[in-house]
């Protein structure tokens, strides 16, 4: 049993600690050193609280002898991406801009919603500079690493958050996306990235994107991304963009429901940019086993041509408004590429960005009336397998490079629909993402869309060896992970 622990789903691990076979403190002493073991090879984390760990995962032991479990995920270690505000531990968003040494007194929503539940908290996972990139590097933290090749990016920003995820450290993790961060990692890493319909999920501080940001699970199961929505979906009053509670129990129903005689299109260009050849032939094969299912499959472009543009100029506009909101001497310490980018904001003209505006309107009316014919929608999460983590002077997919490379996910998040990433095939020895999209506010039929495909060809791929990592992490290993650890405590 203890072997299987890293990988086990949240969903099994709260069946163990229901029949008295598993305690959360068993679990998070697994967690703990695996995050100490890979750390060093693959830097996830920006901090890590052992002490406050062990405290929150006996007090879940101590609920659960009494058969007094406190909610969905109590016991269950749950990585929180650092962009959210969590109490006690500073946020710190990948800048040096920031100071740690401030009261941080306050959860953002979904903290205090996995706190309800009684998820374990054990550390904050790496973000580039304010989220602003689709791989995860930052002045503060460095570059984080994939697992399956430490030559490449998980992706970004929620890059921490996938590496721990595919790395056994976790089962479940806190991603946002605001143009692919959660799903852009989730398929360089060969997980399960969920962005909701936006404001399923309250955000609390606003982010700097608007209303194209949203909260979302990330695990190796559909099943676990469904329980941990459960957990984390609602209003919230800081939020005005937040939804009612749609009163779904998503763990329960997704595994209801038939893909036969649903109505889904396919796309693998989605209208304007075609895949690398193993990309299109794994996203094939997985629409094969769609049609298999009894889907009425049917090839349809939603666009034609690249939303990117739109998205960029609202972008812009958003990054500028960062940037004026530092001072020189902040700005100093800043990722140089993020500064360059939030000057490049300043350029915008108000007709440029009043035209961006009304292009996302028609985008949103021209989806939501392809979305009348269409159950649901299929193409590849990325064009291409996982992109290299360091710079490079070629054209090989790299940090330099990154709006060649990620076309298809940010059109989503202008029009706020639902919309998944799962594995489906893996590229020269990396996962590749099918992407499900479904109607506005239908989480709950593309969740049910990814389990049937998950069930059906029983995707749990391979875990990546990992002995490899071994060699990259300093001796002693925990000198490096132990320096992370914050100051306060008081969780």
């Amino acid at each position: 049993m203890p072997d299987d622990i890293p990988f086990m789903p949240a969903t099994r691990l709260v069946a163990l600690y229901r029949g008295g076979q598993l305690s959360p403190v068993e679990v998070i002493e697994h967690t703990l050193r695996r995050l100490e073991t890979y750390e060093g090879a693959i830097n996830a984390f920006v901090l890590y609280d052992p002490e406050t760990a062990l405290a929150m995962a006996r007090a879940s032991e101590a609920r659960w002898q009494r058969s007094e479990p406190k909610g969905l995920l109590d016991g269950v270690p749950v990585a929180l991406k650092d962009t959210v505000l969590t109490r006690g531990w500073p946020r710190l968003l990948g800048s040096r801009t920031i100071s740690a040494n401030q009261s941080w007194d306050e959860d953002s929503p979904v903290t205090a919603r996995l706190r309800r539940e009684g998820a374990v908290f054990f550390g904050k996972t790496t973000t580039p500079e304010f989220g602003w990139k689709p791989v995860t590097d930052s002045p503060l933290t460095g570059v984080t690493r994939n697992p399956w090749d430490l030559e490449r990016t998980p992706g970004g920003s929620s890059g921490g958050s996938a590496a721990a995820v595919l790395a056994g450290i976790c089962p479940l993790a806190v991603g946002t996306d605001a143009g692919g961060s959660i799903r852009i990692p989730a398929a360089f890493c060969g997980i399960v990235g969920l962005k909701p319909t936006f404001g399923r999920v309250a955000v609390y501080p606003p982010s700097a994107f608007g209303d194209v940001a949203h909260v979302g699970p990330m695990s190796r199961t559909v099943e676990d991304a469904a329980i941990m929505l459960d957990a984390i979906k609602g209003p919230d009053s800081r939020d005005w963009h937040s939804l009612p509670d749609d009163d779904i129990a998503y763990r329960n129903q997704v595994r209801e429901g038939s893909l036969r005689g649903k109505h889904i299109a396919l796309s693998p260009t989605l209208g304007f940019a075609e895949p690398i050849p193993a990309v299109r032939e794994a996203f094939e094969r997985a629409v094969r086993v769609f049609a298999e299912l009894g889907a009425v499959v049917e090839p349809a472009d939603p666009f034609r041509e690249s939303p990117l543009p739109v998205f960029q100029t609202l972008a812009l506009g958003a990054f500028w408004g960062l940037l004026r909101a530092q001072t020189p001497e902040a700005i100093a310490l800043m990722d140089p590429g993020l500064v360059e980018l939030c000057r490049r904001g300043e350029a915008v003209t108000q007709e440029q960005y009043v035209n961006a505006v009304a292009q996302r309107t028609t985008l949103g009316q021209a989806l939501r009336q392809f979305f009348d014919r269409f159950d649901l929608l299929l193409s590849p999460t990325m064009p291409i397998p996982a992109a290299y983590a360091d710079p490079r002077e070629d054209e090989l997919p790299n940090p330099n490079n990154f709006t060649s490379w990620m076309p298809y996910t940010s059109p989503f998040n202008l029009t706020k629909n639902p919309s998944c990433s799962i594995p489906c095939g893996f590229g020269d020895g990396l996962p590749i993402g099918l992407m499900v999209t479904g109607q506005l506010y239908n989480d709950l039929a593309v969740l049910q869309a990814c389990r049937a495909y998950e069930e059906a060809t029983g995707t749990c791929w391979p875990t990546p060896e990992l002995a490899g990592c071994l060699d990259r992490i300093a001796r002693p290993a925990d000198a490096a992970v132990k320096a992370k650890i914050p100051a306060s405590r008081s969780l």
